[in-house]
């Protein structure tokens, strides 16, 4: 579980987060919908505290990253908009290398590989230096090293950019089932199929702050408007607002 109470946040005279509090819960899918420059990566950054935090309080599984990163990140799995993929390393020395940071032994970190790689469709890649991946061949290596030591929390910014159809339908499979398996997941995403299809839980944030949160027909029951998507921009303000 995690839970987070009123997070503060600045870059200069920038409020990037002005009092985002909400809670996931185990074993559900929680979706981050916000407009451009809402918030929502320097949210899941300061989550696992990469980002330091001005007020405010995080609690994953009990545990403060702020105050133990190492032990709140041992169940966490962190994808973000920068990959860290090393390019010298083949896709399968990339996932042994962060399977030992993340403690496990040679047996399961090859297990697992092969499970990620089946699952992600990475067998035309396994063995191959990752310079000169696309885009989509990028975020797959990174998801499979974000799902390789089976955290119980995971934060996804965007999981499905750059993915082909396939393989964002084996993605949507596979937090199917972690779901079903008793995980935490946030999904920050833009797209709605994804929400309505995947999520329990809706978290609208805007200009830093969380305006809602709750089902997405709660969402749309408390703006009295049936689609997600109008009820969203409703709650966030304008399409001008948005656009800028």
């Amino acid at each position: 579980m995690i839970e987070v109470t009123d997070i503060h946040k600045r870059f200069g005279d920038v409020h990037a987060l002005r009092g985002v509090s909400f809670t996931a819960a185990d074993g559900r899918a929680t979706a981050l919908l916000g407009p451009n420059g809402a918030g929502k990566t320097t949210l899941m950054r300061t989550l696992v505290a990469l980002l330091g935090r001005e007020r405010g309080t995080v609690s994953i599984d009990g545990i403060d990253p702020a105050a133990d990163p190492l032990g709140a990140r041992r169940n966490v799995g962190l994808l973000t908009d920068q990959f860290g993929l090393y390019e010298r390393l083949s896709t399968r020395e990339y996932l042994r290398y962060f399977g030992r940071i993340n403690g496990m032994d040679q047996a399961a970190i090859a297990r697992r590989t092969d499970e990620v790689t089946e699952l992600l469709g990475l067998e035309d890649i396994l063995d191959r230096p990752c310079r000169g991946f696309s885009q989509g061949q990028r975020i797959k290596v990174a998801l499979a090293r974000t799902l390789l030591h089976r955290p119980r929390n995971l934060l996804l910014d965007e999981p499905t950019r750059g993915l082909d159809v396939m393989s964002t339908r084996a993605l949507r499979r596979a937090l199917a089932a972690l779901r079903a398996e008793g995980c935490c997941i946030i999904l920050a995403t833009h797209v709605m199929q994804e929400v309505t299809q995947l999520c329990d839980d809706v978290i609208v944030i805007a200009k830093g702050q969380t305006v809602a949160q709750g089902s997405p027909r709660e969402l749309c029951e408390q703006t009295g408007i049936a689609s997600l998507e109008d009820a969203f921009v409703h709650l966030v303000g304008t399409e001008e607002g948005i656009a800028a």
